[in-house]
């Protein structure tokens, strides 16, 4: 350490020796170590002063930023806290093939109270009373003054509906945030689509879970947040659907029938073009399930992939399809057709007397029970259940539909000799219009069996696949056509798409067994363009009544028939399918031959 003197001798004698006052030396040698000790003293109460303004500074904008936070986020009720996972609230949309929405999201609010912040608990439960007529003033009262500090009132409003209750000016009613399932086409494709409920709920957000349809089927992909939102593209047109349903109804109210289904499907890939059931529903609020009753006659029921009927002489194709492929007639060849046909104490009828002979090829066209009858008996039992089992009658319907993944074809029991004949020409085995419309596809795609599918995505069915040889599909769609042209569809043919098809009219069995004799279920399955089926539809009515006439006619070929080639004839040009030219003799060899 340097010691400074205190008195600087040197200046001191120099200063005697000029005659000078020392004292003034020492004074300022003093002034001048005051001067430093000062200023260091100064500078360590600056750089204190700075480092305590950076620790305020710190402190006080932390605390400003966690306050911004705060009012920035949405208040959350401390109940809604429990819950150790997060609720996923996000959906993604469903489209159509075409990109159109059919069931999106839409933010709304939901409405709880927290009665320890009511001022005026009275005048608040008369207020909900108001708006939602649903609630009752006394019950609300009663909740409110039930110690309970969270009560749910609403778990989603519309816009109108939050306005009101604001208007109410009661501190206790509180909103959060809340997404909705919207479908924005109210009841249109109501029966794929499904509906939805809600889950887990919390104020901030809920759960929408799939109860029924696409919405059930596809529920994890749907709230999958590693999908990134990516809307489920289904195989249905939204246009020709509405078309679907819109004639449909027509043709319901005016054959004035108790229900209807309808299937449309591309022939070669099994895509479902669209699929309407009726009575049907909105599934913006869709109906609870009945409790008591036939479940068939809730609106919720979808007949075309839950309603289990005999589909009468449609089933007839599929006889002839296999009498064929095992070489055991040809279509000229002639089968007995004699009615009535006994068998033991059974008898089989035809529903007109159609001679004692026809050609296979007039049996479809005249339908006749006794000549598929025959044929049946021809094939034999086993070779027949595992034909149709084959065509996909003895499972539910591979479709991404939960309602037809649980619909399973009724079959007997027993698949006696008599059971052969009667499910030849469709009566002792009860399976669904989705059923049939695959197994049609199948037999006039050229014999490639399809699956059907709802998603926009399908594989098409390979070699691997084949049920029928392409030579018997050509056949098969030759007979079709002639059903159409001068059998019992004639009031199906429509000019320019060369419809082909199979009319079948059961009697609707009675839930105390046996049949009714005045309730029929109707069935027309037909394909379009018959030399080169691009799609199968069939369109099914329930207790079917045609009273244009001297008497009721209850027949397909005068109910089902004209309302499925109304179909066509609207959607046909929806689906950019242009007029063919008239057909000709030439034309129908071609199609006999399989060069159509």
């Amino acid at each position: 350490m340097i010691r400074r003197p205190l008195r600087p001798l040197a200046r001191v004698i120099d200063a005697r020796a000029h005659g000078e006052n020392p004292d003034l030396i020492e004074a300022e040698e003093r002034a001048a170590r005051m001067r430093q000790r000062h200023k260091a003293e100064r500078q360590r109460a600056e750089y204190r002063l700075l480092m305590l303004a950076a620790v305020f500074v710190l402190a006080f904008g932390t605390v400003a930023a966690r306050m911004s936070v705060l009012a920035a986020s949405d208040p959350a009720e401390p109940l809604a806290g429990l819950s150790g996972t997060q609720i996923v609230a996000q959906r993604a949309d469903i489209v159509d093939r075409n990109g159109a929405i059919l069931a999106t999201n839409m933010q709304t609010a939901s409405l709880y109270a927290q009665p320890h912040l009511m001022v005026d608990k009275p005048a608040a439960a008369a207020g909900l009373a108001r708006i939602f007529p649903d609630l009752d003033e006394t019950d609300l009262l009663r909740r409110f003054s039930g110690g309970s500090k969270f009560i749910w009132i609403k778990r989603s409003l519309s816009p109108e509906q939050q306005q009101a209750v604001h208007d109410i000016g009661e501190p206790g009613l509180l909103f959060g945030p809340r997404e909705m399932r919207l479908y924005p086409n109210g009841r249109l494709a109501a029966h794929i689509l499904g509906g939805y409920r809600y889950g887990r709920e919390g104020v901030h957000a809920a759960e929408v879970i799939g109860v029924a349809g696409v919405e059930r089927e596809f529920d994890a992909y749907l709230r999958d947040p590693a999908e990134e939102g990516k809307p489920l593209e289904l195989s249905i047109d939204l246009s020709v659907q509405a078309a679907v349903e819109q004639v449909l109804a027509g043709g319901m109210r005016l054959m004035n029938a108790k229900g209807a289904a309808a299937v449309l499907m591309e022939a070669k890939t099994g895509q479902i073009i669209a699929m309407a059931s009726l009575p049907d529903f909105d599934p913006n609020q869709r109906p609870v399930p009945p409790t008591t009753g036939d479940p068939s006659d809730s609106p919720i029921f979808n007949r075309a992939a839950q309603g289990v009927y005999e589909l009468g002489s449609t089933f007839k194709i599929f006889a002839v399809a296999q009498a064929l492929e095992l070489g055991l007639y040809r279509p000229e060849s002639m089968i007995d057709t004699e009615s009535p046909m006994r068998w033991g104490r059974f008898r089989i009828s035809d529903f007109r007397n159609y001679g004692d002979q026809n050609t296979m090829r007039d049996v479809i066209v005249k339908s006749s029970n006794v000549g598929t009858a025959r044929i049946a008996l021809e094939i034999g039992g086993e070779r027949q259940r595992a034909f149709l089992e084959q065509l996909g009658f003895g499972e539910p319907v591979p479709v991404t539909l939960p309602e037809a993944g649980r619909t399973k074809p009724l079959i007997p029991a027993r698949w006696s000799e008599i059971s052969t004949m009667t499910i030849s020409y469709g009566h002792g085995l009860a399976a669904t219009p989705l059923h049939l419309a695959t197994a049609y596809a199948t037999v006039v795609n050229g014999g490639l069996r399809v699956r059907p599918s709802l998603l926009k995505s399908t594989p098409h069915p390979t070699e691997a696949d084949r049920v029928l040889s392409a030579a018997t599909s050509a056949e098969i769609r030759s007979m079709l056509r002639e059903v159409v042209t001068r059998g019992t569809a004639t009031l199906a043919d429509v000019p320019g798409y060369r419809v082909g098809g199979k009319t079948g009219t059961a009697d609707k069995p009675k839930h105390t067994g046996g049949y009714h004799e005045d309730k029929v279920i109707a069935t027309f399955a037909s394909i379009f363009p018959a030399d080169d089926p691009q799609y199968v539809l069939i369109v099914t009515l329930d207790e079917p009544e045609d009273r244009t006439g001297r008497e009721p006619r209850r027949t397909a070929g005068w109910t089902a028939a004209p309302v499925g080639a109304e179909i066509i004839r609207r959607i046909a040009p929806l689906m950019n399918m242009r007029p063919l030219p008239k057909e000709t003799p030439e034309t129908a060899r071609m199609v006999r031959a399989g060069n159509g």
